[in-house]
């Protein structure tokens, strides 16, 4: 196969940032909405757990990632459990940690490419 599963890990990872990125935004779109409740994705917890199975590419492939309501979270007055500050620097971590992953995808690609001659 040409491309093994830790770039299958990397794809998965850029895409559960994707989503996190638009989970973090609805959030802070919705910081002065009553009564809405932050919701976040934990691709992380996720690709760790198919990475521990025995058959991690198996895994990783049939890895998928939705927004869930965090009940961590706590609520102001109005029923509202997002904090602007804190979705802020969630949303600029997320950035980075899916640029770095970009990065090190690009790179890999560009490796396999030099070995087989194509520029």
């Amino acid at each position: 196969m040409l491309f093994d599963t830790t770039q299958l890990a990397l794809e998965r990872a850029i895409g559960g940032a994707a989503q996190r990125h638009q989970a973090l935004a609805a959030n802070l779109a919705n910081v002065n909405t009553p009564g809405y409740q932050r919701v976040d994705v934990d691709f992380q917890s996720a690709l760790r757990g198919a990475l521990s199975s025995d058959d991690a590419r198996s895994a990783l492939e049939r890895t998928s990632f939705a927004a869930q309501r965090d009940a961590t979270a706590v609520s102001r007055a109005d029923g509202n459990s997002v904090d602007s500050d804190a979705e802020s620097a969630k949303l600029a971590a997320n950035a980075l940690e899916q640029q770095a992953a970009v990065t090190v995808a690009q790179a890999r690609i560009q490796i396999l490419k030099s070995a087989m001659g194509v520029a």
